[in-house]
């Protein structure tokens, strides 16, 4: 189980995932551009040949040549090559891996517990003594919460909710239940 029954859980879950998704897909193609950048400028251009003073034509020409013939020499090799290609790629993994790899951090590991949670209450909730553990969770919940379940049902305090828990009320026991299903945002069976 993936997303929530819950609409409203299941579009915030769904709106997150897909934010998660454009941030991943952002930073990927900003690392592209980075490294076709890098490897751009890493490239010798070819420079103008000025003349050189005093000497003759000839001379000029001659030397004229010999830088011609290195740019040639230069622009065979492979473009980016020896440490501005290394350069270029670290710089593109860098500029993908830390804004990824801390929202990952931060995302990742929330919504795996919901996962992990909303299955095994799930599980839980098809059995008797499941259904008894849901409900001790719900009382365990911050006293709030507790407070509005108790709402629920009618002459119940947070207080004689527990009491109704110890002696196994079922009306109790399912209500509690039930407020844990609709915590996780899950279809109450």
């Amino acid at each position: 189980m993936w997303y929530a029954h819950h609409p409203g859980r299941r579009v915030r879950q769904v709106l997150g995932d897909g934010a998660v998704l454009l941030w991943t897909a952002g930073w990927a193609a900003a690392a592209v551009v980075a490294h076709r950048l890098i490897s751009v400028q890493a490239r010798p251009a070819p420079h103008p040949r000025p003349r050189i003073p005093l000497l003759g034509p000839r001379m000029n020409g001659t030397l004229h040549d010999v830088a011609l013939a290195g740019d040639r020499l230069a622009s065979a090799a492979p473009p980016g090559a020896g440490p501005a290609r290394a350069l270029a790629l670290l710089a593109a993994v860098a500029l993908f891996v830390v804004p990824v790899g801390l929202l990952l951090l931060l995302w990742l590991p929330r919504r795996l517990r919901w996962v992990r949670q909303a299955a095994a209450a799930r599980d839980l909730a098809a059995t008797e003594d499941g259904r008894e553990l849901l409900a001790l969770r719900a009382l365990l919940r911050p006293l709030d919460e507790v407070g509005r379940t108790a709402d629920t049902l009618p002459d119940s305090t947070p207080g004689s909710l527990a009491e109704s828990w110890r002696e196994g009320d079922p009306a109790t026991l399912d209500a509690l239940a039930e407020a844990e299903l609709v915590r996780l945002g899950l279809r109450v069976a």
